[in-house]
């Protein structure tokens, strides 16, 4: 589970305590215990098997995807694949190939519902690019949603990190956009349900991803 499930969680359980000795009744104790519960369930972390082999790009996130499409960038065109985490998904985040950070660049913005595709380029987010091996470069995006307001990524430019590697998370409702080269091979269509870390979205030409 992550840290701020226990943080959620047991404040309220304190909350609880407080109001049942306070009022000297239990049923003023079930709303924030409810409450703690759900914390605790929404910040689990579960364990995961990351797929072996040359070239694979796994799902940073859990969730629905919601578009694959072709666009075009300063750096040429790529693929685009959004995943959307509706709040009874895992919100913990893992890095879809392993390599180096090139970048890492938080934007401020809007908090558009998450399956508006307008929030790809106008809502708060943060924008991670990891270079695999050949030099072949895979962008994920965390990107706030209608109720997210607080995007977590662990990690600095330069560092190294490994394919299906927890490295952040995004609070309450959210999405994920992985930013692909033009060749990539998808193993994903719209509609269809991905898990962080376990499932294989793209595969990148020879010798692209670790």
């Amino acid at each position: 589970m992550v840290r701020d499930g226990y943080i959620y969680g047991l404040s309220l359980l304190a909350v609880a305590v407080a109001l049942v000795w306070a009022t000297g009744g239990w049923a003023w104790g079930i709303a924030p215990v409810l409450l703690a519960a759900f914390f605790l369930w929404f910040f689990r972390d579960p364990q995961r098997t990351v797929p072996a082999g040359p070239g694979l790009v796994v799902s940073p996130g859990d969730g629905l995807v919601t578009e694959t499409v072709s666009i075009s960038t300063p750096d040429g065109p790529r693929q685009r694949i959004s995943i959307f985490l509706s709040v009874f998904d895992v919100h913990v985040n893992r890095a879809p190939i392993g390599g180096v950070l090139t970048a890492v660049r938080y934007r401020k913005g809007l908090y558009l519902n998450a399956m508006n595709p307008a929030s790809a380029d106008r809502n708060e987010q943060n924008i991670v690019t990891v270079r695999g091996e050949g030099g072949v470069e895979v962008t994920f995006k965390q990107i706030a949603g209608l109720l997210a307001r607080r995007i977590v990524f662990n990690h600095r430019e330069g560092e190294t990190v490994e394919r299906g590697q927890r490295v952040g998370l995004i609070k309450f409702g959210s999405r994920v956009d992985v930013l692909l080269p033009a060749d990539a091979v998808l193993r994903v269509k719209v509609g269809e349900r991905v898990k962080g870390a376990a499932s294989v979205l793209a595969v990148l030409p020879a010798g692209g991803a670790l």
